[in-house]
């Protein structure tokens, strides 16, 4: 399908979404680094405006409107998150889009703070703006990890569907490709891909120069279980990469798995599941920020055949009836 992606940032939701056969149409982001890396890896369709200041017009029709609206202002690694806070209101310029495109379908991403935000009362409104536009909507609070992702980054997923358009039944969430092997879960699917095996295959920086991104923070290594100062399990899924700081520095970086160091920026971006040949654009410190406000590319591609299930499963003679 024709797809609208706003808040694309890099593009790792966006990247998924190809490989699972859809088209992005039109893509839109306000960080300058982030839509440059998007021109070089995805395409050149993405719009670096203000979507504040872009009118309806300009942007093309689309099967499905995909976005993940800002979410500093609803994270819970942003100490100070407040109901009032500005950036929380940019989730209205993708009901704006999605009430004057009309699309089939639309994806809302996001942290699983904004489940929580304002004791519910934040999620309430933005359930009631979405279906004031005329649609049915589900949503799930989504491990990355059981998508083989080597990140225990969980992620809110809201699906939209159209309400004059008939599903004999909807295929939502998207289904696991990994689980848990710690859960007396069926073993028909693989385990969760460790951090250990996901940086298995790159050398330390100083010994491959010529690797794109992958150089490191040299700030200091402590532990002492806070944020960005976790010992590393190599043999688990890594720690959420969070985007907390600025674009002036102060990025919180993981530790390598071997605790010897931060990951470079080329690490975490395989955290985050980007493919090794995914180049990002702008300083490490740019690059670190890009990759962890990502959604992990392949938790997008399964999210690209949910909705491939879901086009499906439209009864269109019933609605043409209708």
């Amino acid at each position: 399908m024709n797809v609208i992606s706003l808040f694309s940032g890099a593009g790792g939701l966006d990247l998924g979404l190809v490989h699972a056969g859809h088209d992005i149409v039109w893509a839109n982001d306000i960080y300058e680094d982030a839509v440059e890396t998007y021109r070089k890896n995805i395409g050149d369709h993405v719009d670096v405006r203000d979507i504040v200041n872009i009118p309806s017009s300009d942007i093309p029709d689309a099967d499905v409107v995909v976005g993940g609206f800002p979410c500093q202002g609803f994270s819970v690694a942003n100490w100070a998150r407040t109901v009032g806070d500005e950036r929380n209101s940019l989730y209205r310029e993708m009901v704006r889009v999605i009430r004057d495109k009309n699309p089939k379908f639309f994806i809302a991403e996001n942290v699983k703070g904004i489940v929580s935000l304002g004791k519910g009362e934040v999620l309430n409104k933005i359930i009631e703006d979405f279906r004031g536009t005329g649609y049915r909507t589900q949503w799930k609070v989504l491990n990355s990890a059981d998508y083989g992702v080597p990140q225990k980054r969980m992620r809110f997923v809201m699906l939209g569907i159209r309400e004059d358009l008939t599903l004999n039944s909807v295929p939502f969430p998207p289904i696991s490709t990994h689980r848990d092997p710690s859960k007396n879960e069926s073993k028909s699917l693989p385990d969760w891909v460790t951090v250990g095996d996901a940086l298995a295959h790159f050398p330390e920086p100083e010994d491959a120069p010529n690797i794109p991104n992958h150089s490191y923070s040299k700030y200091k290594l402590r532990f002492n279980g806070h944020l960005g100062h976790r010992f590393i399990d190599p043999l688990k899924p890594a720690p959420t990469v969070t985007g907390r700081g600025d674009d002036k520095g102060g990025v919180v970086v993981l530790h390598h798995p071997g605790n010897h160091r931060r990951m470079s920026a080329r690490e975490l971006a395989a955290v985050q599941s980007f493919p090794d040949d995914f180049i990002f654009e702008g300083t490490r410190t740019s690059a670190y920020r890009q990759i962890a406000n990502a959604v992990p590319p392949k938790l997008g591609h399964s999210i690209g055949i949910m909705l491939n299930e879901v086009e499906r499963a439209v009864n269109y003679t019933t609605c043409e009836t209708l």
